[in-house]
């Protein structure tokens, strides 16, 4: 399991190397958006708070949960074992200047409060037209909670993993259950414990979790392996959708010793393109005909190409000896089936609608990360989308969402008080 590991020694050095921000300051207070269509933002992240684990554990493990410690750098990072782990600038960079970003080691006060408040986040999300959010993880625990699943006791691990999940519930989700969409993050390290969880946290109403886009690179048994089997029959039949982050496998797409990080960010949903393609040759999609995935911060755009690249491996099928394994289906038709897309930007993808499926993809804001588009999320909806029909609008912006992830749409006053409005 030495994915982790290296994450863990790649973000202490660069933490260490760049210290402390030497200047801390905030943009001015943006002013309300105006309102172009109400969205539910599908991706977007938050900070867990430092008594994240107070009093969520049993007695007799408390004293091993992770904690916060002060550093010589005056910050505070996790202590997760025999992991040390700083809290990154990148998880909450919303509301400070470009020009002060990087991956220095950061206090809770040198974030705006509604990376990690949720009540300030209802603030943010209005100021911009995000009637509803699912928020991630941050980058500290792994998007799909790896660091949990990876730690030397797994007895502890998977009370971390239950006791992240209760604060999700109670704490973030409890705060406004109509805008928040809760998310949990699995246990990997026991597809039938991993299973429990998910009906657990069902019974409680949530039907979202944040699984690996490939498990493999951090030490678990890829997704061709049918050990899988009980974790996604519980999803299938708990209607609990599967997503799958760029990067949870703490990979990330890098072509050469020498790519800067800017290459990163411009091969970002390649990681999409190939989690695709793998996960229906696994079958998962094929035994579990009822399960959801969500490709989440991916991108759109690719869509139409992984579907014509599909459609060539299919017809090749009989040749190299595996054969297509979606049975009768068509890619195009396991695609609209069983997966769904998420966008920050994607112009090119929403002119080809036609060609993806208008019912699966939606939107996110990425907030609090570099990529997010907060303060001017509206602005980057009219961008894309101000030329496509009303109802085409809404769908992207938040029907698909609401049926997708079964939470409560926009109230009609506020739909009809956005340039979309309500259907005439």
């Amino acid at each position: 399991m030495t994915s982790t590991a290296n994450g863990d020694a790649a973000w202490a050095e660069s933490a260490k190397r760049l210290g402390r921000s030497g200047v801390v300051t905030f943009i001015d207070e943006p002013e309300p958006e105006p309102l172009f269509c109400p969205m539910i933002s599908v991706d977007d992240h938050l900070l867990e708070p430092p008594t994240l684990f107070d009093g969520r554990l049993p007695q007799r493990l408390q004293a091993d949960a992770p904690r916060l410690e002060r550093q010589e750098d005056g910050a505070r990072w996790w202590v997760i074992g025999d992991a040390v782990v700083p809290i990154s600038m990148a998880n909450g960079a919303s509301g400070r200047p470009i020009s002060e970003w990087s991956a220095a080691a950061s206090e809770y006060d040198e974030f705006r409060r509604a990376v990690w408040d949720p009540n300030e986040r209802l603030h943010d999300m209005d100021l911009t037209g995000v009637w509803a959010s699912l928020c991630f993880g941050s980058i500290v625990w792994g998007f799909a909670g790896s660091r949990f699943s990876q730690m030397p006791d797994p007895e502890v691990g998977l009370a971390c993993v239950r006791a992240w999940n209760d604060w999700m519930v109670e704490e973030w989700w409890g705060a406004a259950p109509d805008r928040f969409i809760p998310c949990q993050l699995p246990w990997l390290r026991d597809p039938v414990e991993g299973a429990a969880e998910i009906y657990r946290n069902a019974e409680r109403g949530v039907r979202s979790v944040s699984f690996s886009e490939n498990p493999e690179p951090l030490g678990f048994p890829n997704i061709y392996d049918r050990s899988w089997d009980p974790y996604f029959r519980a999803c299938e039949e708990t209607g609990t959708v599967v997503n799958l982050h760029v990067g949870s496998s703490g990979t990330l797409t890098v072509p050469s010793s020498s790519s800067p990080g800017d290459v990163l960010v411009a091969l970002f949903p390649l990681s999409g393109v190939t989690a695709l393609v793998d996960w229906i040759y696994s079958e998962i999609p094929t035994r579990f005909p009822g399960l959801r995935i969500v490709m989440s911060e991916a991108g759109v755009s690719w869509v139409p190409m992984a579907i014509e690249r599909l459609a060539r491996a299919q017809r090749q099928s009989s040749a190299v000896g595996r054969g297509w394994p979606a049975g009768d289906l068509s890619p195009t038709e396991i695609v609209r089936r069983n997966f769904a897309f998420t966008s920050i930007e994607d112009p090119a993808g929403m002119r080809q609608l036609d060609l993806i499926g208008e019912d699966i993809v939606m939107v996110e804001t990425d907030y609090p990360h570099f990529d997010s588009t907060w303060p001017d999320c509206q602005q980057m909806l009219r961008s894309q989308l101000a030329g496509l029909p009303a109802d085409v609008v809404r769908k992207v912006c938040y029907e698909n969402a609401a049926r997708i992830y079964h939470q409560p749409p926009p109230p009609p006053e506020l739909v009809a008080a956005s340039e979309v409005g309500l259907p005439g």
